[in-house]
């Protein structure tokens, strides 16, 4: 395991050991992440006034930032999700087997199903639900279209792609 690991108000992260935490990742006081997960260059996951649970084989990639609502939501990622280039996700609940694209937002209160997309650069605004075998886009974020059965069943291979890069890099790295 690599990165900035904090305790904050004498909670520590729990981290599988067979997870890639990047050398400059940050994660901070109450944040629980799964195994195989993988917290790529420049993420912040900061669980310092409310918790962050993070699930399997989850990809995190590179400058992602996760937080949450002090004393009110927390923020729950499930397994099996790629979270793309630059999110920010806060106070948001991503449920198993989604797909959250570069530079999207997600607010508080907002869940995103299994099978759903967000797309690149969408801002899901709080409290909406992005459901199963659906594309939002835009700002704020909106229904665009179903998804193909394509674009579905891509979303296992992306985060089995990045369980495997990752696995890579912590053996390269003598994690």
């Amino acid at each position: 395991m690599s990165g900035l690991i904090l305790p904050f108000k004498g909670t520590s992260p729990t981290i599988a050991d067979d997870c890639f935490i990047a050398p400059n990742a940050t994660i901070i006081g109450d944040v629980v992440i799964g195994a195989g997960t993988s917290v790529w260059f420049g993420c912040v996951i900061r669980g310092d006034v409310h918790e962050i649970r993070i699930g399997e084989r989850t990809n995190i990639q590179d400058g992602t930032i996760v937080h949450v609502t002090g004393g009110k939501l927390g923020t729950y990622i499930g397994s099996d999700i790629t979270i793309g280039h630059g999110a920010v996700l806060h106070a948001c609940t991503l449920e198993d087997g989604c797909f959250i694209g570069m530079g999207a937002v997600v607010l508080d209160g907002a869940v995103i199903e299994s099978g759903a997309m967000v797309a690149a650069g969408a801002v899901v605004t709080p409290g909406k639900r992005v459901t199963a075998g659906e594309l939002w886009s835009g700002n704020p974020a909106k229904l665009m279209r179903p998804l193909k059965e394509a674009e579905i069943a891509f979303f296992p291979k992306s985060a089995a792609n990045y369980r495997t890069l990752g696995d890579t890099y912590r053996q390269s790295l003598g994690d």
